[in-house]
């Protein structure tokens, strides 16, 4: 009677350890699956935020540029809307988010000039050359990742308190107490400072 209930017993059990075994692959496949999701998502994120701030930067180089010429021409008061960061057009700003984007196997799908608390900046929104990949969850081999970043330009310098803009080239910098003047007469572009000095970008929170 013993030696048949253990038989019993054995043959109760090998139903639940393959419920069991089912139930343990179904999980590990499910976070596969939501891993798959989280790195695709990821690497979304990293090319929003790339195209974004490559956008920003060449519209910070655009800035330095123009400021530079305002400057060379002598024309008034000008290079002071482009040191505050108001004359930016960002012409090659979605041409830059394209390249950066597609460094990261991705694509800009959304782009847009944006304002962060009076800044001037991008909207960009890249999807995934990839998809997330197979998975039990269904559609994933087609699903392409999506992702969004903002990116802001920030003036760090202002005119000098005792310049007159229309006939001397005098301003202040973050961290730095005493002004920089430049001689519009004998001016050459690299007589300004770094540009990360006179433009911060960052991506807005």
């Amino acid at each position: 009677m013993r030696r048949a209930r253990l038989h019993s017993d054995a043959g109760s059990t090998l139903p639940i350890y393959i419920w069991l075994t089912g139930i343990l692959l179904f999980v590990s496949l499910a976070f596969f699956a939501f891993a798959q999701a989280a790195l695709a998502r990821n690497g979304a994120q990293s090319a929003a935020d790339a195209a974004a701030l490559a956008a920003a930067q060449d519209a910070r180089d655009e800035l330095v540029e123009g400021l530079g010429e305002a400057i060379a021409a002598g024309e008034g008061a000008e290079w002071v809307d482009w040191l505050g960061g108001d004359m930016v057009t960002g012409e090659g700003a979605e041409a830059a988010a394209d390249a950066l984007a597609a460094d990261n196997d991705a694509h800009v799908s959304g782009f847009g000039a944006a304002e962060v608390n009076g800044y001037p900046g991008y909207d960009v929104e890249v999807t995934t050359n990839y998809t997330v990949g197979d998975s039990i969850v269904p559609g994933t081999e087609n699903q392409h990742a999506k992702a969004d970043a903002t990116a802001v330009i920030k003036p760090r310098c202002e005119l000098a308190q005792s310049a007159d803009p229309e006939k001397d080239v005098e301003f202040v910098c973050d961290g730095d107490d005493a002004p920089i003047e430049i001689d519009p007469d004998d001016f050459d572009l690299d007589d300004l400072p770094d540009a990360s000095t006179l433009f911060s970008v960052h991506l807005a929170n």
